[in-house]
């Protein structure tokens, strides 16, 4: 079984205030909106959606295949997936491109805006997974090119393999069609509160019809946890507790490896979720997306000391 992660690799410059971004915003004037925020940290650091959940993956002993486009300064971050162990046979490089660039700001609150230039990522659309797949595979479809994205739908669903879909900030962007596919075709979907409410709006699906198809939808809630469903079954799952607060940029995309890596062992949703969450807390705890590191045996020793179990992983 291959466990194949699809989704943006790109250099992110973040930046981060003591501030909030509401002490800024009025609502009624949204409409001509014009601020400017000064920030006190900055970071470029490697990341995007599918290089930091495979990197995650790796140190949770998954050996993740990256199926991603990057350019032509992608030999640095190249060097430290390789060295994790992610699998980097499926990742196609284009010279005449540079790697895609991310531009984020946070507030003191975790909130973030992000902009994004897609560079080299454009060519996903034109990296297929069809001659790869098997049925009984795993994708992680996460962000990306949105015809790419709508692409690797229709492959796991004409393959049989499973995929975890997480449309986030893509899902203005994609057809209401395989939106909708991705979402009732998925083994598992994810997303922010904000990124779920936003998917049942455009979809105008009830929670309860999501449901209905089988799918085990996740909503995170940052620091108040994750909520886990299926069928009739809703699982509250608390965070773990962070040694520090320094950067919550790449959490959310450390909680997906960490349940998928669980999932993957047939372990209990609880489990699994809680899993994320530890996987969450060592990314907060470092400025950086995949500048943490960890052990498995650390791992679990810090899991029984968050919730107070065993971990059989």
């Amino acid at each position: 079984m291959k466990v194949i992660v699809t989704g943006s690799v790109s250099f992110d410059h973040v930046m981060s205030m003591p501030g909030r971004f509401k002490d800024y915003l009025m609502p009624e004037k949204l409409h001509i909106l014009n601020v400017s925020f000064l920030m006190d940290t900055f970071r470029r650091q490697q990341g995007g959606t599918a290089g930091n959940q495979a990197y995650n993956l790796a140190l949770l002993g998954v050996k993740p295949v990256l199926a991603a486009t990057v350019g032509r300064d992608f030999g640095g971050y190249k060097e430290n997936l390789l060295r994790v162990g992610v699998d980097l046979s499926m990742t196609k490089a284009y010279r005449q491109e540079l790697t895609a660039i991310g531009f984020a700001m946070a507030d003191r609150d975790n909130n973030q805006m992000w902009g994004f230039y897609s560079g080299a990522m454009k060519a996903a659309r034109n990296l297929s997974l069809k001659q790869w797949l098997k049925t009984g595979d795993w994708v992680i479809i996460a962000p990306n090119d949105p015809q790419a994205m709508e692409n690797y739908v229709d492959e796991c669903v004409g393959t049989g393999a499973n995929f975890l879909f997480d449309p986030a900030f893509q899902i203005p962007r994609l057809s209401l069609v395989k939106l909708k596919k991705g979402v009732m075709k998925a083994t598992i979907v994810i997303g922010n509160d904000y990124e779920i409410a936003l998917l049942r709006q455009r979809l105008k699906l009830t929670k309860s019809q999501i449901l209905k198809s089988g799918v085990i939808l996740i909503t995170t809630y940052g620091a108040k946890g994750s909520m886990i469903e299926k069928g009739f079954e809703a699982i509250k799952v608390p965070s773990a507790k962070p040694l520090n607060s320094s950067d919550p940029t790449g959490a959310g995309d450390a909680y997906r490896a960490g349940f998928l890596a669980g999932y993957l062992k047939n372990l209990p949703l609880e489990v699994c979720g809680r899993m994320g969450a530890l996987a969450a807390v060592y990314t907060v705890e470092k400025y950086g997306t995949q500048t943490h590191h960890f052990t498995l045996t650390d791992f679990r020793k810090r899991y029984k000391s968050n919730f107070s179990y065993e971990l059989r992983y």
